[in-house]
């Protein structure tokens, strides 16, 4: 069973936003989006948005039925052991037209107590940007809980919000917790956990399509905030050519970026957890040595990697590749 697995794809899932564009189409070439289309979901587990194998023997069988069919082979045997038959990552590429609004997402202590579900840690990979694209990623200063509900009663939280600009290839890192808005003119990768559970404090009092002020969740953004997390949340990091260079190593994923214009080959032995390829540059082939399956892959498109994949090699098909390489480890 376990040398059939090869590297998966899936149908994207499409999101209609308020602040969506029309990039995933133009840059991706991602045919049948909606228009104003935000999000594309690459490989979800949340409930009623399960994402279909798009190749392969496994095609037309969705996420949970593979994870539910080949558990540890697929996902890794220490991965179900913690998570089970739900995968537990979401992946999406997000075309910001628009700012999005000023939000926070619980982290696990709150969502599981609200909701019975966990919180929503994430990262942003920044893959275009306008000139004067601006994050909002978390409080400029500490302020108390009555400080802070004085000045968003007033109309004026954007004086304690840190702002920073953003460029193709930063990084942000945004716990659950921490106050955030991504800003207009961002394409980019969202990696998080499998949730989607969003407590909005401020839109901008933008009206949506039916003449209405977009919904807010004061309330449970009020138990949600984390007051303590503010200035930067920018990752610094060297990239380095035909190396694989972490960008982030949290509890719920580790990420590293891999920028490499030949041959690269990855050694999967010890890991125990699934891989997932976020293509953001280029395009190339994948083959894991144990299936004689060859897939491609390029700028906009996903792929997930079975646990039982020991090596991996990455040809470069175009001269430049730049992947996003996601797993979970568990080590200390």
């Amino acid at each position: 069973m376990a040398t059939q697995l090869y590297p998966i794809k899936f149908h994207p899932i499409f999101k209609n936003r308020i602040w969506g564009g029309n990039k995933l189409k133009e840059k991706f070439q991602k045919s049948n989006t909606p228009d104003n289309c935000g999000e594309s979901w690459e490989i979800s587990a949340v409930q009623d948005n399960i994402s279909v194998v798009s190749n392969g023997f496994l095609a037309d069988n969705d996420l949970n039925e593979i994870v539910e069919i080949y558990m540890g082979d697929l996902v890794g045997e220490a991965v179900y052991e913690v998570y089970g038959p739900r995968f537990p990552l979401l992946i999406k590429f997000i075309d910001a037209k628009e700012d999005l609004s000023v939000q926070v997402h619980p982290n696990d202590m709150t969502a599981i107590e609200k909701h019975g579900e966990n919180g929503k840690t994430e990262m942003w990979y920044i893959i275009e940007t306008e000139t004067d694209t601006e994050n909002i990623t978390g409080l400029s200063k500490p302020v108390t809980t009555e400080e802070f509900e004085t000045l968003l009663s007033q109309n004026r939280i954007e004086e304690i919000l840190c702002k920073e600009k953003s460029t193709a290839n930063d990084v942000f890192f945004i716990p659950g917790g921490r106050i955030h808005a991504v800003g207009k003119g961002s394409l980019f990768v969202e990696i998080q956990q499998t949730s989607d559970i969003t407590y909005r404090l401020f839109d901008y009092n933008r009206i949506n399509e039916q003449g209405e002020n977009r919904e807010l969740q004061i309330s449970d953004a009020f138990d949600a905030i984390d007051y303590s997390q503010t200035g930067s949340a920018k990752i610094t990091y060297n990239s380095q050519k035909n190396t694989a260079v972490q960008l982030i190593d949290c509890p719920f994923f580790t990420t590293n970026l891999i920028d490499f214009d030949k041959i690269n080959v990855r050694n999967y032995a010890t890991l125990d957890s699934f891989v997932i390829y976020i293509c953001v540059e280029g395009k190339c082939s994948i083959h894991c040595e144990e299936n004689p399956h060859i897939e491609s892959l390029q700028i906009g498109e996903t792929c997930l990697i079975p646990a039982t994949a020991n090596e991996v090699e990455l040809k470069p098909i175009t001269q430049n590749v730049k992947l996003l390489e996601v797993y979970i480890s568990f080590n200390e």
